[in-house]
């Protein structure tokens, strides 16, 4: 199976995936459902381009097996995780009522197709191009592949422990915990989790990417770029902190903890 081939499938289930979402979109009325689907795209992404790779004898087996179960244990991660928060708030999220200009109801399918479904389907293949071209391509360098692994699980590493934190924190009554979570990864880093989830897709990157040889290790590191460049600058940290910045605490909290790479943070014990 060619390269083209795989890019087309992955193409395929990631539009089959954001079509369903947004029809349960559509009938819960909130757009946010779009953050579940998410992990659902990437893991339907990669067994589709897995299948494609070992229908047709393509790529190096193992390797391929090992990029299909590593994106597909993100993804089911991920998905577990937001959907389980998800259940208990079933309003939309503010994020996507500023995105649309208003409530789903307010201002129809359209839109929402538009700005949200119909830009992260096209976004998932981006990303998962060293996945969809690593599991058609032979390995060239195999410690390459080793190395990226062990990125990917620091990667999620950080994400599983820094929502499980998170969420340890939020379940406190508010009387009864800071204002502001400083402790374990998030004395480190300010989003542990973002961080991750970019670690995550320069492991990928390196394990089906790098690994097949320069020429695909430089057409895919568009990939972990943007999806850094979305966590840090775009839609993650960087908007979230616009509105974190208001609550107390967080601003002396932010002047002794990295934002995102993670370092000791200065000026405190670390617990």
């Amino acid at each position: 199976m060619s390269v083209v081939v795989s890019i087309v499938l992955s193409v395929a289930a990631a539009a089959v995936v954001m079509a369903v979402t947004a029809l349960v979109a559509r009938r819960q009325g909130r757009v946010a459902v779009v953050d579940v689907a998410w992990g659902v795209a990437f893991a339907g992404d990669a067994l589709a381009c897995g299948a494609g790779a070992v229908l047709t004898d393509a790529g190096t087996p193992w390797r391929s097996w090992l990029l299909v179960a590593l994106v597909v244990l993100w993804g089911g991660r991920l998905a577990w995780h937001i959907g389980r928060r998800a259940a208990q708030h079933r309003g939309e999220d503010p994020r996507y009522e500023k995105l649309l200009g208003g409530s789903l109801a307010e201002v129809g399918m359209g839109r929402a197709v538009r700005k949200v479904f119909a830009l992260q389907g096209a976004i998932v293949p981006v990303i998962a191009l060293p996945v969809s071209v690593g599991v058609v391509l032979a390995v060239r360098w195999w410690p390459v592949v080793l190395v990226g692994a062990v990125v990917w699980a620091v990667g999620l590493f950080f994400e599983a422990v820094g929502d499980a934190q998170l969420a340890a924190y939020r379940s406190r009554p508010r009387d009864q915990r800071p204002p502001v979570l400083d402790t374990g990864l998030w004395a480190w880093t300010r989003h542990p989790n973002y961080f991750g989830d970019a670690c995550v897709w320069w492991g990928l990157w390196l394990a089906g990417g790098l690994a097949s040889g320069w020429v695909a290790g430089l057409a895919t590191v568009v990939a972990p770029l943007a999806m850094t460049w979305f966590l840090s600058e775009a839609t993650g940290a960087k908007l979230i902190e616009q509105t974190m910045m208001q609550r107390p605490g967080y601003a002396s909290y932010a002047a002794r903890t990295s934002r995102f790479l993670p370092r000791p943070p200065r000026g405190r014990h670390v617990s």
